[in-house]
């Protein structure tokens, strides 16, 4: 019964290497988006705010003077 060698820098080095790709991939998930679809977004939550501007129903906003021009 013989146990396998193993090289422990190498293997550091492909846990490394592993790692790393695994990091790649989730950051190409998380930030991997075309112009377009950057813009779309972009759009999207300028019109999100916009109908939640248009649909606020309070006197007036914190931090905002309306009653001085």
């Amino acid at each position: 019964m013989s146990a396998e060698i193993v090289n422990l820098r190498q293997y550091r080095k492909a846990n490394r290497r592993a790692e790393k790709e695994r990091q790649a991939s989730i950051n190409r998930e998380k930030h991997g988006r075309t112009k377009g679809e950057k813009l779309a977004q972009s759009e999207e939550r300028k019109r999100d705010e916009r109908l939640m501007d248009g649909a606020y129903l309070g006197e007036s906003e914190p931090g905002r003077d309306d009653d001085n021009p």
